[in-house]
C-alpha cells in the first residue's frame, strides 16, 4: 500500500474507533436532551462505554491476552468481551438506577445490544465493530437530528474502506458489521428513549 494512502487508513481508522464516537455522541445527545446537566450524564456514559473498555483492551494488550488495542483475531474479541460487555452492562444499570436523560440511557442501551450482536456473530464470523458503531451512531443521530445527519454515510463508508485497506477486515466483514450497527441500533434506541 502507497505510503500516503497506508497513513490515510489509519487516520480514518484511529479516528473512527468506537470509543471516538462515543465520547462525541453521548454528550451530544444528553446536551440535546438536558442542556448541561445532560453533558455531564453523557459524560458519565462516557466512562463506561469509552473510557473503562479502552483501560481494558489496554491492558489486556500489555498483558498479551490479545496483540492490539483493536483486537483483531476474531478468537481474542471472544476473551475480551466480557470486560468490555461488563462495562457497558454496568454503566447502563447505573444511567437507569439515577434516573439519566432517556436518551443517554437509550443510547448505551442501544450499544449494549449492538455488542451483544456482534459477539453472536463472533463466535463464528469476524465481523467490524468500527462500522457497526460508525453506522449505528449515524443512525441514532439520523433519528434525533434529522436526515441532514446522512451527511456522515460517507465517513461510514470511509471507516470501512481504512478497515479493509489495513487488511483488519475483508469486504463482508465491514458490509455486515454495517449494517448490524444501523439495524440493531435504531430499534433498540427508539424503544428505550
Amino acid at each position: 500500500m502507497p505510503f500516503g494512502e497506508a497513513r490515510w487508513a489509519r487516520w480514518l481508522s484511529d479516528g473512527g474507533e468506537p470509543r471516538n464516537w462515543m465520547l462525541v455522541l453521548a454528550p451530544l445527545l444528553g446536551w440535546h436532551a438536558d442542556g448541561w446537566a445532560g453533558v455531564g450524564w453523557g459524560l458519565f456514559a462516557v466512562v463506561f462505554t469509552a473510557v473503562l473498555p479502552t483501560l481494558i483492551l489496554r491492558i489486556g494488550e500489555r498483558r498479551r491476552y490479545w496483540g492490539d488495542r483493536h483486537v483483531r483475531r476474531r478468537q481474542d474479541r471472544i476473551v475480551a468481551a466480557p470486560g468490555v460487555l461488563g462495562s457497558v452492562i454496568a454503566g447502563t444499570a447505573l444511567l437507569y438506577g439515577f434516573e439519566a436523560p432517556a436518551a443517554v440511557s437509550a443510547l448505551v442501551t442501544a450499544m449494549l445490544a449492538v455488542l451483544l450482536a456482534l459477539l453472536v456473530i463472533t463466535f463464528f464470523w469476524k465481523v467490524s465493530v468500527h462500522c457497526a458503531v460508525a453506522s449505528g451512531a449515524t443512525a441514532i443521530l439520523t433519528g434525533v437530528f434529522g436526515p441532514w445527519m446522512l451527511v456522515l454515510t460517507p465517513l461510514v463508508a470511509l471507516i470501512g474502506w481504512s478497515r479493509i485497506r489495513l487488511r483488519c477486515h475483508t469486504a463482508g466483514q465491514v458490509i455486515v458489521g454495517t449494517l448490524v450497527g444501523a439495524a440493531v441500533s435504531t430499534p433498540v434506541f427508539d424503544l428505550f428513549r
